[in-house]
């Protein structure tokens, strides 16, 4: 049976490094961790995880309490969490908190029971009780996608300057009248992504009209019924920011109830990108966060939380690309 010794022979590195490697104890250069797995591939070496776990006084498992796993961006945040995990010799245990401030505890408490080492968390609007047991119980823990002013690790995208940006576009089209269709109160993307939203504003010398801001609660039905308002009023958008890809799904079936097109009759883009986005009529323009990579990233993370439990909180923000399509009525 192969052991770490000849998978160090034939990677030509330490049995430290590999148990490094393997253990996720401690970072080592992407070339050094691809030799060390193809390595273990070459010589058929199978870790006993049992021994390892016991070893360690690790479980080797995360919890992930993520809401609205359905919503293929926190899927793909969720697979990007998932692939670092196997890499890394780790698996998952995954809990949807709904949202729900009271289901969040009841989740978080649940996992940590599990015996998990610790937790990637999306936090709820009202994250308070759950960031205070967290805290109680000392459990490592990383905040994705949306952050709270605490001393965990966090990572998310740059929400405000893009949103801004999104501002930017549609001013420099000519537009007057953006309305913006926002996301859940007390959540941190809903509040960084309105005030991307009125510094666009502001320095586009736009008027911030209360009239023209909605809140679509980050789901499809109440933004339908808010994109309705923003294009019934006396004087309407004539151009539309929904802040995620739920409330873009509902804004599209406002137009179309109000027997409107998209772009001859108001422009929209959405914060988000779809995987069928190309598929809109016309295609959707949008911001495409880097939402794999939050999910790694916020496993390494945490991996290195584990590693260095005393090292100072780190905060990342990771950098979105916008995507040019049609949408917006430029092309």
């Amino acid at each position: 049976m192969a052991t770490i010794a000849d998978v160090a022979r034939v990677a030509g590195v330490s049995s430290a490094t590999v148990s490094y490697v393997l253990n996720g104890t401690r970072r080592v250069r992407p070339e050094t961790a691809e030799a060390v797995q193809a390595a273990v591939e070459q010589v058929g070496y199978i870790q006993n995880t049992l021994a390892r776990s016991l070893a360690t006084a690790r479980t080797l498992t995360v919890g992930v309490a993520i809401s609205s796993v359905s919503n293929p961006y926190f899927t793909e945040i969720l697979q990007g969490i998932e692939a670092e995990a196997v890499d890394r010799g780790y698996s998952l245990l995954v809990a949807d908190p709904r949202d729900d401030p009271d289901h969040e505890l009841h989740v978080v408490s649940h996992l940590h029971q599990r015996r998990i080492d610790g937790i990637v968390l999306a936090p709820s609007p009202e994250p308070s009780r759950t960031m205070r047991y967290l805290a109680e119980h000392e459990v490592p823990t990383v905040l994705a996608d949306r952050v709270v002013d605490s001393g965990y690790d966090q990572v998310s995208t740059d929400n405000t300057d893009s949103t801004a940006a999104l501002v930017d576009h549609l001013a420099g089209l000519g537009h007057r009248r953006i309305g913006f269709v926002a996301g859940l109160h007390g959540l941190s993307t809903t509040a960084e992504r309105l005030l991307g939203y009125r510094e666009g504003l502001r320095r586009n010398g736009l008027e911030d009209d209360p009239e023209l801001c909605r809140e679509g609660a980050s789901e499809s039905e109440a933004a339908r019924r808010a994109a309705t308002e923003l294009l019934s009023a006396s004087d309407p958008a004539t151009a539309i920011i929904a802040a995620n890809n739920a409330m873009t799904i509902g804004t599209m079936r406002a137009v179309r109830g109000l027997s409107l097109t998209v772009p001859a009759d108001v422009a929209l883009v959405a914060f988000d990108d779809f995987p069928w986005a190309e598929l809109f009529g016309p295609r959707l323009t949008a911001i495409a966060q880097p939402s794999r990579e939050i999910g790694a990233e916020a496993l390494r993370l945490l991996l290195d939380r584990l590693g260095d439990p005393t090292r100072d909180p780190v905060e990342r923000r990771l950098a979105s690309r916008f995507v040019h399509r049609d949408s917006c009525g430029c092309r």
